[in-house]
């Protein structure tokens, strides 16, 4: 059982920090390729005319993008 305590101390401790990071930078966590963007993909369906509902979550994105920006503190 204290195994099982001392796995739980130790995983909580490593979200906090995590956490505690992302609240002191304030960028997203990213993977270390770069993801999509490293192969001059800009979205994730890349055909060239997207769907009505595709186009809304882009739009919507967006919006929030800019929202963000424009109340950042830092």
């Amino acid at each position: 059982m204290s195994t099982f305590i001392a796995a739980f101390v130790v995983l909580l401790l490593f979200f906090l920090l995590m956490s505690i990071g992302y609240l002191v930078k304030r960028t997203a966590v990213a993977g270390s390729c770069g993801g999509l963007g490293a192969l001059g993909i800009e979205k994730a369906c890349d055909c060239d005319d997207p769907c009505d509902n595709r186009k809304a979550k882009m739009a919507a994105e967006e919006a929030r993008r800019e929202k963000l920006e424009k109340n950042r503190i830092i």
